[in-house]
């Protein structure tokens, strides 16, 4: 039963965090499906946040006992600021939502109003202000 609902409750995780980076995917103009691919999923989220998709194979480091997550914990922290920032929020809002908590963070940014702005356009929007201010 317990495994069941383990199990279930991943799944639903899983497609539900899918359909949030499908939605990131589009408002920067990359095609959806690329959010269903492991690792290339990361490469395109490189991509649009102004970095060499290149530095998705860092998680391949994962690997290396004791010390083998450190440079992709930097390099998901990186792309999590750019990421927020391409999309006009604060660096709070990256680090908050993006970084400790990027489920929800991507549901935020797919299906929120934020505006996508290529990282270098010039088109960078001021981080937007919290509602009520």
């Amino acid at each position: 039963m317990a495994f069941g609902t383990i199990l279930l409750f991943s799944l639903v995780f899983w497609v539900v965090a899918i359909i949030a980076l499908w939605k990131v995917f589009e408002k920067a103009g990359r095609e959806g499906w690329k959010a269903i691919i492991p690792i290339y999923n990361f490469w395109v989220l490189c991509e649009i946040a102004g970095r060499p998709g290149w530095w998705s194979l860092s998680f391949l480091l994962a690997f290396i006992p004791f010390v083998g997550w450190i440079i992709p914990l930097i390099v998901w922290i990186i792309v999590a600021l750019d990421i927020g920032k391409a999309f006009g929020k604060t660096t709070v809002f990256s680090v908050v939502a993006l970084i400790i908590f990027s489920f929800i963070g991507l549901l935020i940014l797919g299906f929120g109003d934020a505006k996508y702005h290529k990282p270098g356009s010039g088109k960078t929007p001021a981080p937007s202000a919290p509602a009520g201010a």
